[in-house]
């Protein structure tokens, strides 16, 4: 297993590498000009030009290149060798009066060992700042969102295998196909207009109290709770059929062993194999969930980095989600290891 593990880590360089080309091939592809707002104040021309020599703008591998060996402490090592100072010097003389500040703070940008660079679109921002910020939020909404799809997909998969094509059964599969065919959109909004609206039980959105955590959660839960409904209801129905079950029904065992650790144990693996992207989509793409409920996760950031094309922004943005997933997918290939010693 540590073979296995030492191998996938030696892979992700190269992962994330080709993740990073194919990012910045798209993102600079995109017309615009990031340096320029048509909301706010437009900058001379020579500043502009200034400002795309100093950010490395006015070549696409001269940008490559130099965010590669930012964001993997390259530049960090060099300059600490050379006894550089690690504060960027301001830009020439652009005010972005466009978007908001993620959250006010009155210290100067710090460049940090893996520097992803300074955003555009947020004057005085660099990309490890706002990620600093705004990624917990969008991970705590993810993480919560998965625990509440498992224990309501699983429940309801086994529940619906318990007696198959019964009542139980096809109302679970009828709800499972709505989670999966709605989207999150229009979860949330029904729920905000019953919740929210109506029943006045529950805020419109925001963050920052308990109160503000439910909607969202469940929102961005169902679609994946619905599919792991699925996952087990199948993997359940299928071993629930199997010799070893049988015998240990024989062997006196309760049908709650039975379901529980002999069936549900099995059929939890393809489940399990699910949860390694799933979790990456909830934690990295709660996106519209967020937009809903006004949450200041990554979200928005997101969005506006693409409409404004922000590529440090962008970039950075993609290259942190594209991390996480390869790293929670390689959790679950040793999860799967763990629980199944038969898998190679």
């Amino acid at each position: 297993m540590l073979a296995t593990i030492a191998r996938r880590l030696l892979q992700l360089p190269i992962i994330l590498l080709v993740i990073y080309t194919l990012t910045l091939a798209l993102a600079w592809g995109v017309p615009g000009n990031p340096l320029e707002n048509p909301e706010g104040r437009q900058p001379p021309p020579e500043v502009v030009e200034a400002m795309k020599r100093q950010y490395n703008l006015d070549s696409f591998w001269s940008f490559y290149g130099s965010y590669l060996e930012s964001a993997t402490g390259v530049k960090h090592l060099r300059r600490s060798l050379g006894g550089n100072a690690a504060v960027d010097p301001a830009p020439p003389g652009v005010e972005s009066g466009a978007a908001e500040s993620p959250s006010p703070r009155a210290a100067p940008p710090q460049r940090a060992v893996f520097d992803l660079g300074p955003s555009l679109q947020y004057e005085d921002w660099r990309v490890n700042e706002i990620l600093a910020d705004r990624l917990p939020v969008s991970m705590t909404l993810g993480l919560l969102a998965i625990i509440l799809a498992v224990l309501i997909g699983v429940a309801a998969g086994v529940i619906g295998a318990v007696k198959p094509n019964g009542l139980a059964d096809l109302l679970t599969l009828s709800v499972a196909l709505v989670g999966i065919s709605l989207p999150s959109f229009v979860i949330g909004t029904v729920l905000l207009m019953v919740f929210a609206v109506w029943l006045k039980i529950a805020p419109v959105g925001g963050w920052g109290e308990l109160s503000h955590l439910p909607l969202p959660a469940v929102t961005l839960a169902l679609p994946f709770a619905a599919y792991i409904a699925r996952l087990t209801r199948m993997g359940m129905v299928e071993h629930l059929q199997s010799d070893f079950i049988r015998t240990a029904r024989a062997k006196g065992v309760s049908e709650a062993g039975v379901l529980l650790r002999h069936a549900l144990k099995n059929a939890f693996l393809p489940v399990l194999s699910y949860l390694g992207p799933a979790c990456a989509m909830a934690m990295t793409g709660s996106f519209v969930v967020e937009k809903v409920f006004n949450v200041p996760g990554m979200g928005e950031m997101f969005v506006n980095a693409v409409l404004n094309k922000d590529l440090f922004l962008i970039i950075g943005v993609v290259m942190v989600f594209a991390t996480v997933l390869v790293l929670l997918n390689l959790a679950v290939d040793v999860l799967y290891r763990w629980i199944d010693p038969r898998i190679s």
